[in-house]
């Protein structure tokens, strides 16, 4: 065994002395007395009737359980759900969305810590539930174990959710009628799981076995296939099996290297912008620090690999047809540091040999012929997960921009922006709310040229909300999606695309540039040169030193806006959340 990874006897927490409630109390919840003295396991999930991410999650929760009790372990349920970005999409309720990773944490340290365990094993599926487990296991610090929720088949004609933005916006433009918006409505999501497509939730599940805390292949499978109920129970039984090894806790298992093995995976699969709030954060809470300029590094010359959407074309089951995980890092291997340890007890390196040698990849190619004759295809592995000389991109799929207008940076996925838009000065024209923003493009008062700004939406100033129906409707707009940038303190969401910019950071409530654009305002975007600058004013250009001249009058008379919320989660969220390039995780 790797990593010191031997056994040894499990000590208890010594609670049961000091509290001698503890037995009594633990037997009237379901516990025999044989079970007191097992290996304790907490098995925290974001189950929930909120949306279908989650919904499904007690269902894999039991067999973990059955996993744990295998195994001689016993396992107690714990859960604190997840709300649904897309359920609060356009309503102030997208405001939570963030703030709510941080109390998921929150709840995950709570739970542990009132009644110790000796191991952990945590569900999730989707956006702010995957990273705010991962957050919670990283502080909790117990020997873990990470199950991906899966993602959800695609409905008819390959219909997926992250196409209902488009619906709705050519539906608003008179493009189609309402029967086909509803039809659109009733089949894009037509089981539990994760969206399919590669958006915050499948990127994050992603990231979990990069990172080497879930099982090696488990990550995004299909939400339905019996193979992810075996992964399950094998996550419960591996779980007690580490409980009783020395050096297995997360903050044993994972590194810098391990970060750096997650972002050029985030590279070869486009993953999204999101993924540079949660992985800070989740860093943050191993000690170690990652930046935005740590993605930016190493996605210059990172090879795109992935061809599902937003940005490809195919759903994200597929990605588990061709392999998923375990592939991708098969193509970027050498890239790799892989002699880091992962929840198996073995390194990233032996796992990748071992699922060669069992017959993994064999099963997956099964999967993927099923998927052929459902949907008449005749789709290849090498369609999804394209080989290393034959890559989709050569250089990643985000960008770090840097300028007078984002002095600490801005984030764009060039791989979904236009390639007309990587170079362009644009006329500024900024709104401090989305909903104003919204309105005006959809009543076509925004023209070719325009670089529109949405502000005032960043963590501190409103939740940091994403900007997904803005973004939609000038991606879906034939010549807006071309010639105009969406600039914002805010975010996107992960099946955003077009000429979007986002995390523009200092944000507007604490006087960031951004706050200080003006009507007419020239905007100079180079993405291969990472420049986000303002280089004129009422469209005439001018020199940097005069640029900073009038910034500076402006900064005189701009004056900090009265906090948005007066009282609970987010007033907290507004007065704590670090910078966006920083993660947005609390500050205290």
């Amino acid at each position: 065994m790797k990593n010191g990874g031997k056994n040894h006897a499990v000590k208890k927490s010594g609670n049961e002395k000091l509290a001698p409630e503890l037995d009594p109390l633990r037997i009237g919840t379901g516990w025999t007395k044989e079970d007191l003295g097992k290996v304790q396991v907490m098995v925290e999930s974001t189950y929930g009737d909120s949306h279908p991410g989650s919904g499904h999650l007690n269902i894999l929760v039991e067999e973990v359980r059955k996993g744990i009790a295998e195994e001689g372990g016993f396992g107690a349920r714990y859960n604190c759900t997840d709300i649904c970005d897309g359920e609060s999409q356009g309503t102030d309720g997208i405001n939570y969305s963030l703030a709510s990773r941080e109390m998921i944490a929150n709840m995950i340290e709570i739970h542990a810590n009132a009644t110790p365990f000796d191991a952990g094993v945590y569900l999730s599926s989707c956006d702010k539930g995957v990273p705010g487990n991962l957050m919670g296991l990283a502080r909790v610090n117990i020997p873990s174990v990470f199950v991906p929720g899966g993602t959800m088949n695609a409905g008819p004609e390959m219909l997926t959710l992250e196409q209902l933005g488009m619906y709705s916006a050519k539906f608003e433009r008179g493009e189609i009628d309402e029967e086909k918006l509803d039809w659109a409505k009733c089949n894009a999501c037509p089981s539990c799981g994760a969206c399919s497509f590669i958006g915050t939730a499948s990127t994050m599940q992603i990231m979990a076995e990069a990172l080497g805390l879930a099982l090696p292949g488990t990550a995004l499978m299909p939400a339905t296939s019996p193979d992810l109920l075996d992964f399950a129970r094998e996550a419960g039984r591996q779980a007690v099996r580490i409980a009783q090894m020395e050096n297995m806790r997360p903050s044993d298992i994972v590194t810098m290297n391990s970060f750096e093995n997650a972002i050029l995976v985030h590279a070869a699969i486009s993953g999204s912008t999101n993924c540079l709030l949660h992985i800070p954060a989740i860093a943050h809470e191993f000690g170690i620090e990652i930046t935005g300029d740590t993605f930016d590094k190493l996605h210059r010359n990172a090879r795109y690999l992935l061809d599902v959407r937003p940005a490809g074309r195919w759903p994200a089951e597929c990605f588990y047809y061709a392999g998923g995980v375990p592939a991708i890092m098969e193509e970027i291997k050498e890239h790799l540091h892989l002699d880091v340890m992962t929840v198996t007890g073995k390194t990233l390196g032996e796992n990748l040999e071992e699922l060669k040698n069992n017959g993994f990849y064999e099963k997956c190619d099964k999967w993927l012929q099923e998927f052929n004759k459902r949907y008449n295809v005749n789709v290849t592995k090498e369609d999804i997960i394209r080989p290393y000389d034959k890559a989709i991109g050569t250089d990643g799929s985000i960008a770090v921009l840097r300028g007078n207008l984002a002095p600490e940076g801005a984030v764009i996925k060039h791989t979904a922006c236009p390639k007309e838009m990587f170079k362009s000065v644009l006329r500024a024209r900024p709104f401090d709310s989305e909903e104003e923003c919204l309105d005006a493009v959809l009543k076509h008062k925004v023209q070719k040229g325009d670089a529109v700004f949405i502000r005032y939406e960043g963590p501190k100033g409103s939740g940091m909300p994403e900007m997904f129906y803005t973004s939609e409707a000038i991606s879906s707009d034939k010549e807006l999606g071309k010639s105009i940038a969406l600039i914002t303190d805010g975010r996107f969401s992960g099946a955003s695309t077009g000429p979007v910019i986002g995390h523009c950071s200092p944000e507007a409530v604490d006087g960031g540039p951004i706050a200080l654009v003006e009507e007419g305002d020239l905007i100079e975007i180079d993405v291969m040169k990472r420049k986000l600058n303002i280089i004129g004013i009422a469209g005439e250009r001018k020199s940097m030193e005069e640029i900073d001249q009038i910034l500076a009058e402006r900064r005189k008379n701009w004056k900090p806006r009265e906090m948005k919320y007066k009282k609970g989660v987010l007033r907290l969220f507004s007065q704590h959340a670090a910078s966006p390039m920083k993660g947005a995780y609390l500050e205290y």
